[in-house]
């Protein structure tokens, strides 16, 4: 093998290795006891690897605003299930179903998405891989 071939098959290995060691389990940062139901205006769509981000802001009670940062799967996991780049605008008004972050922060592991167009669609959990809720819809 020479130098190049060695160089290069090395920086894919820690390229690799960052992937797996930057990748989270769902039981580490979210409580799949601690269930949220979220209705909020998406201000911005992060469609890519690991996993995408739908950020919301979400009106309380007394009218005030909060952002939500709502994990969903990986893209290619979304594809699978229907889901295109265009399902989820800014804009859009949707209803997120998911579990919590466990240090309190707003954000939460999206289950499932009411989107704007009513259907309601899978949004990849990874709570399955931990003996959580079933994802079936």
């Amino acid at each position: 093998m020479n130098t190049k071939s060695v160089i290069a098959i090395a920086g894919f290995a820690m390229a690799a290795a960052a992937q797996l060691f930057a990748h989270h389990s769902f039981a580490a940062e979210f409580d799949a006891n601690k269930r949220v139901t979220l209705k909020g205006k998406v201000t911005k769509v992060d469609w890519r690897n690991p996993h995408i981000y739908l950020y919301l802001n979400v009106k309380d009670d007394r009218g005030g605003v909060t952002e939500w940062a709502c994990e969903g799967g990986p893209p290619n996991v979304l594809l699978r299930q229907g889901w295109t780049r265009a399902s989820v605008k800014e804009g859009d008004e949707i209803i997120i179903d998911g579990a919590v972050a466990k240090d309190g922060s707003k954000r939460c592991n999206s289950r499932s998405v009411n989107l704007a167009d009513g259907r309601k669609v899978f949004a990849g959990s990874s709570e399955n891989s931990v003996g959580g809720a079933d994802n079936k819809q």
